[in-house]
């Protein structure tokens, strides 16, 4: 097993249907969370504020734990925000924490 950081891009004009699948979403990282192998997860907001309203977001960064690069992409590729349109691109990359 080993760590990915999964890097979302959102497609433009998607903050609506972010907020429709959200749930779905969430549920899926909690499930990765229960098993020990979420790190991290979150949305990058489109402007520098914790709550960006009507601005959305630009993508989101997931960091959690799979046994392959190919595991980690078939994972990402079944995420709810992929499957409506939500994230236009997935790029992931090994990722080897150090701090903390």
């Amino acid at each position: 097993m080993m760590l990915y950081a999964i890097f979302c891009e959102d497609a433009p004009d998607s903050l609506e249907m972010r907020l429709k699948v959200r749930p779905a979403h969430l549920q899926r990282l909690e499930v990765l969370k229960s098993q020990g192998r979420l790190v991290l997860a979150g949305p990058h907001p489109a402007i520098d504020a914790n709550d960006p309203g009507a601005a959305g977001f630009t993508g989101s960064l997931i960091v959690a734990e799979f046994a392959s690069l190919a595991d980690a992409y078939a994972w990402a590729e079944q995420d709810p925000y992929k499957e409506a349109g939500v994230y236009a691109k997935i790029n992931i990359k090994p990722f080897k924490k150090v701090f903390p």
